[in-house]
């Protein structure tokens, strides 16, 4: 999978909510494919973000990719909001409910996307039942709830192990990574096995948001 170019996901968290059309809108302009939505209920991480009613009000705005991250207690009871909201993919947190299998086929019944997330302190071995289901897996390389944080080294071990599941299982997941993704950091994770690049308060504080997708993609190609 890594012969095809990084996808870069830039996280709205990061951006200015009180014109957040036209901070959307940039990404597409950036040339990125993708925007992640992470919903934080201030139960599962630290910290509150906003539901399915704004992204269902974001979606008529933009043909981007919405990769949506529930970080959220029993996520399993908002999936289908969230697939009516207009979301190509929805991830849960392994850590999150007591039946994360049930909820994954859940949200691939209606046809969408559906992925597994684990935080830093969860190893690999705790999703390994579920890869088969997985069209994505999200590692975090930082603790969820808050933008703007250091990236996680020892998250690339378990990026490598999964990229090494991928090889031998012939699955067809991506890997994501989130957290501490920058011009510095991208490099490490794309040689480790990443295909999709969560960015956040990275991509938004630049101002040339375009050259800056395009400086990663060119960094990841030149690990």
């Amino acid at each position: 999978m890594k012969n095809k170019p990084l996808i870069i996901a830039p996280s709205i968290l990061s951006s200015d909510f009180s014109k957040i059309k036209e901070e959307v809108g940039t990404i597409k302009d950036s040339g990125a494919l993708w925007a992640h939505l992470d919903v934080m209920d201030g139960s599962f991480v630290p910290n509150i973000t906003f539901g399915a009613k704004f992204i269902k009000d974001l979606r008529p705005h933009t043909g981007l990719y919405f990769d949506c991250h529930l970080m959220v207690n029993e996520p399993q009871h908002f999936i289908e909001s969230f697939v009516d909201a207009g979301c190509n993919s929805l991830t849960l947190h392994v850590e999150s409910t007591q039946h994360i299998h049930r909820a994954l086929q859940l949200i691939k019944s209606f046809g969408i996307d559906a992925g597994v997330a684990i935080n830093p302190g969860t190893p690999v071995s705790m999703i390994e039942p579920l890869l088969d289901l997985c069209d994505q897996v999200l590692v975090m390389t930082v603790n969820p709830g808050f933008g703007g944080q250091s990236f996680i080294p020892s998250a690339l071990k378990k990026i490598k192990q999964l990229d090494t599941l991928r090889k031998e299982e012939g699955y067809t997941y991506l890997i994501n990574c989130d957290g501490g993704i920058n011009k510095t950091t991208v490099a490490r994770v794309r040689e480790a096995g990443v295909d999709v690049a969560v960015t956040g308060s990275a991509f938004f504080k630049e101002q040339d948001r375009r050259r800056f997708v395009q400086e990663l993609i060119e960094l990841s190609e030149n690990r």
